[in-house]
């Protein structure tokens, strides 16, 4: 199992349409709306990094996402 943790902007005004096609796309498992330099941060769970890298490109495709940046959790 893969954990990501996507923060997203998305364009002014454009945040309920953006919320439900994040929460649409298959591998997001938490979408959070948040206050402050991004606008999302979304929890990816999925079985490995290539269909992380799938799922972050999917969300970037979006004509609403402005930016993103992703960290990829490690077990210890």
């Amino acid at each position: 199992m893969v954990i990501g943790v996507t923060m997203i902007n998305v364009l002014p005004g454009h945040e309920k349409a953006a919320y439900a096609e994040l929460k649409s796309i298959e591998g997001t498992k938490d979408v959070y709306h948040v206050f402050g330099e991004y606008d999302f941060v979304v929890i990816i769970e999925v079985k490995d990094l290539s269909i992380l890298n799938s799922v972050v490109d999917r969300i970037r495709e979006s004509d609403a996402v402005t930016a993103t940046q992703t960290i990829v959790g490690a077990e210890l």
